[in-house]
């Protein structure tokens, strides 16, 4: 295996294991040991697993939020879908709003040639949008909406920030919430994420949500909107017919990737 198949084998397995040994990921990986031990060094680093005499634990069997570098990992077909999709959505010179996260990271690279002005409240989408991976000749012209930094996560949070976003009006946010349902609509996981998204979406004409389908059955405690502020939801989802009937009621666009 390559070192990014690796690094995904071993996340999927501790998606479903509480914990695994050196022994066990070198059989499932066909790799040394000498090999397993530098993944896990640098997946503990990256906030994937945590790292424990003879192997790697859960951060996720413990109970914990799963870090950026362990939610990167997972379903990137999905998100380079959902990216590509939600960059058909953006009219050349609009002014968008970026939220944070691995699928807002993909946006962001799937944004990097064009012509827009956009606010990216990380500074992975940031990197993604002006540094090396930007493509060459035209490029968004970035706003940054300063505050402080969440580590790991490299973020924008705090009043400062949510400050300047609502000095401004955008044309469209774009918004990857931590979790969706039908009842409350979109949540974060704390508190000073939701207060940003929600600074986000109220200054914008129109709200776009990016999310898998994997959000529709996470858990997250702070709410940031309801569904009758999306406009339109980008998803892999498949709903049912109750369930596109109550988006439906709620005026969201569904386009399905």
């Amino acid at each position: 295996m390559k070192t990014d198949e690796r690094h995904r084998a071993i996340a999927e397995l501790l998606r479903r294991r509480h914990e695994v040994t050196v022994e066990e990921l070198t059989l499932a990986c066909d790799a040394s040991g000498a090999t397993i031990r530098r993944d896990l060094e640098v997946l503990a680093a990256n906030g994937v697993l945590r790292r424990v005499h003879g192997g790697a634990r859960s951060l996720i069997g413990r109970g914990e939020t799963p870090g950026y570098g362990q939610r990167e990992l997972e379903d990137q077909d999905t998100k380079k879908r959902i990216a590509a999709a939600v960059a058909l959505l953006l009219r050349d010179r609009e002014h968008v709003w970026l939220d944070s996260g691995s699928t807002a990271t993909e946006v962001a690279r799937a944004l990097a040639g064009r012509d827009l002005t956009v606010m990216p409240m990380s500074l992975r989408s940031l990197n993604a949008l002006a540094g090396d991976e930007a493509a060459a000749g035209t490029r968004p012209a970035l706003l940054l909406p300063g505050g402080s930094l969440v580590p790991a996560e490299l973020s924008f949070r705090g009043p400062l920030a949510e400050s300047n976003i609502r000095s401004l009006r955008f044309d469209t946010a774009v918004v990857t919430p931590c979790a969706v349902d039908l009842k409350d609509g979109l949540l974060a996981h704390d508190l000073d994420d939701a207060a940003v998204k929600r600074a986000g979406l109220e200054s914008a004409t129109r709200v776009v949500v990016a999310a898998a389908a994997a959000k529709w059955d996470a858990v997250a405690r702070a709410l940031v909107s309801g569904l009758d502020r999306v406009d339109i939801m980008v998803t892999n989802k498949q709903f049912s017919p109750e369930e596109q009937r109550r988006l439906d009621e709620n005026s969201v666009e569904v386009v399905n990737v």
